[in-house]
């Protein structure tokens, strides 16, 4: 099962700063063991999620 929660990055400058957000889209898988900046292919998030799961 996969939990997603979306964050306004401006409105928590605090957690942007936890995970080093500079620009959007920027997804953080499970706390910070995966990561993806800009817009990929479904392939290549589905292959970070695997990743950060291991």
């Amino acid at each position: 099962m996969i939990r997603a929660e979306g964050v306004e990055a401006t409105e928590f400058p605090d957690l942007a700063d936890q995970f080093n957000v500079r620009g959007v889209p920027h997804t953080v898988i499970n706390s910070g063991g995966g990561m993806v900046m800009g817009a990929v292919p479904e392939p290549n998030l589905i292959a970070e999620i695997k990743r950060a799961l291991n």
